[in-house]
């Protein structure tokens, strides 16, 4: 099974993924670091309110090897609040539009971690070319926000909404409802005219699932390829790990990178981490590995 959703990885894995003025080669795998401009984030929330803090920082990812910077001003940790479309663009704007006109960052993909359209539509004008919705364009007038501009989207996957969604997640087989899921998303995005060449799927990690699911899409991640759009996977410092390896925050980095470097050599196009340098240096590696013909040892799955 494993040989031949390689084979088919190559549906994607040759493609550009576009993103208004920018096309992303995505034969080598990418990392997208995370800027959160909020006070309440799980794990960074308040270290880059002020502009020059998050401009700095994003500087920093770039120069370790960051391709996208995403930047979110509403935190979707489980039991978060939501925040009205004014104050997430308050928090947002501002920071994109020093991104997008700083000179050492014109080559560098300017992501926006929102749901809500009239924040998209701002942040488009602001300069981002990628959207990153945990809701997967299912908000009122989000659809219609991407389609009317020429930005690359990433569509995810959540079950219930972060104040609920980790309160007894359950599925029938959660591998199969989240392909059906993001399958459904491609075809209403391909529908209103947004080509597969712009967007990007996630499978939520974390969001509305338990360890065994998180464990089950991680191994499924050959299958999601099969959707024929880049994959992209984020574990970065989540819960997960508390529950698998009994580490605090702060020390969840390793298990982070190997479940990284395996979704890597199963076909992930993009990984979003909080750990730039060190993410950089697994994907560069995995992504050599599995570029050099990489394949799972005769009889396993």
């Amino acid at each position: 099974m494993y040989g031949l959703a390689v084979r088919l990885l190559g549906s994607y894995m040759t493609a550009l993924l576009r993103c208004g003025r920018h096309t992303l080669d995505l034969t080598t795998p990418v990392v997208m670091g995370i800027l959160n401009v909020t006070p309440d984030s799980f794990s960074d929330g308040g270290r880059y309110l002020g502009q020059e803090q998050a401009v700095a920082h994003a500087l920093q990812m770039v120069q370790a090897g960051a391709r996208i910077v995403d930047v979110g001003g509403e935190s979707t940790r489980p039991g978060a609040q939501p925040v009205s479309a004014e104050e997430e663009s308050r928090r947002v704007i501002p920071v994109i539009t020093a991104l997008a006109q700083h000179e050492a960052l014109q080559g560098t993909i300017i992501s926006v971690d929102t749901s809500k359209a009239p924040v998209m539509r701002a942040a488009i004008l602001a300069g981002a070319t990628l959207i990153n919705d945990v809701r997967a364009l299912r908000e009122q007038g989000a659809l219609q926000a991407v389609a009317d501009s020429e930005v690359g989207v990433c569509l995810m996957h959540m079950q219930h909404e972060p104040q609920t969604m980790q309160q007894q997640p359950r599925y029938n087989d959660v591998v199969a409802e989240v392909l059906d899921f993001l399958q459904a998303r491609i075809a209403e995005c391909t529908a209103v005219g947004v080509g597969r060449d712009r967007v990007v799927i996630d499978p939520g990690i974390g969001f509305g699932k338990t360890l065994q699911h998180n464990l089950a899409l991680l191994a499924a991640v050959p299958r999601l390829c099969t959707l024929g759009v880049a994959v992209l996977i984020g574990v970065s410092r989540k819960s997960m790990f508390k529950a698998l390896l009994d580490r605090p925050l702060e020390q969840r980095l390793a298990g982070a990178l190997a479940l990284t470097s395996a979704a890597i050599l199963a076909g992930a196009a993009i990984v979003r981490t909080h750990d730039v340098a060190e993410t950089a240096d697994a994907v560069k590696a995995a992504g050599a590995l599995r570029a050099a013909g990489y394949r799972c040892a005769p009889g396993s799955n």
